[in-house]
């Protein structure tokens, strides 16, 4: 590793250095058939991971914060300041952050008078197939940060991007709240692993308003 750097490992080898200790090639190798390749360990949680055979606390909590710090890369990489124009574009956005989740994530992104990406928050964790948010946890970090309008996204790790009544009748609330409170809702945006989908769109965002603008 030394001579070549880490990208001439092979992705059994990298984990192996995460876990260390005795056979760690050889339990590397185990967690990775266990979980069908780095698509899955990205996926597993730590609760997960210390099921495995040999990983143990240590094991896994180095490869839950290895994958952790690999959502924070890429969150450090989200392009700031961008104008958001279609639901392609936020959905593009924002994936890397959402790619492999296996609890929905409720996040908001803030946007200045020029539908440019100021605040991107997640404000709300829940199981395999619901997430629970109040609207105070949705507007009281947009109206700290002064935001002008703000889009809302959550994932379906289920596959499906459809929303579920549920999901429509919170974005109706909070398109009501932001209304009143002068932060309007302009889309909610739900993302599978298969696709997604603009609630705006569907015409389920009442009173949104084109997101297309100019530069």
């Amino acid at each position: 590793m030394l001579l070549y750097g880490p990208g001439a490992l092979a992705d059994h080898e990298l984990v192996a250095l995460l876990l260390g200790g005795g056979r760690a090639v050889q339990r590397a190798q185990g967690v990775l058939d266990a979980l069908g390749g780095l698509g899955g360990l990205s996926r597993a949680c730590a609760h997960e991971l210390r099921e495995l055979p040999g990983i143990g606390d240590a094991g896994s909590t180095a490869l839950a914060a290895a994958v952790e710090l690999k959502r924070r890369f890429d969150r450090l990489e989200l392009p700031w300041g961008r104008q958001l124009r279609s639901p392609r574009e936020v959905e593009t956005f924002l994936r890397s952050l959402l790619q492999g989740a296996t609890q929905e994530h409720f996040m908001i992104v803030g946007l200045d008078a020029r539908q440019r990406v100021r605040m991107v928050r997640t404000v709300g964790v829940g199981s395999l197939s619901r997430v629970e948010v109040h609207p105070r946890e949705v507007f009281r970090p947009l109206l700290r940060a002064g935001m002008h309008s703000c889009m809302i996204v959550h994932n379906h790790p289920s596959g499906d991007a459809r929303p579920s009544e549920a999901d429509i009748d919170l974005t109706e609330r909070l398109v009501d709240i932001g209304l009143f409170l002068g932060v309007p809702v302009l889309d909610h945006v739900v993302i599978s692993d298969r696709g997604f989908v603009s609630l705006a769109e569907l015409g389920l965002v009442r009173g949104a308003v084109n997101t297309e603008t100019d530069d």
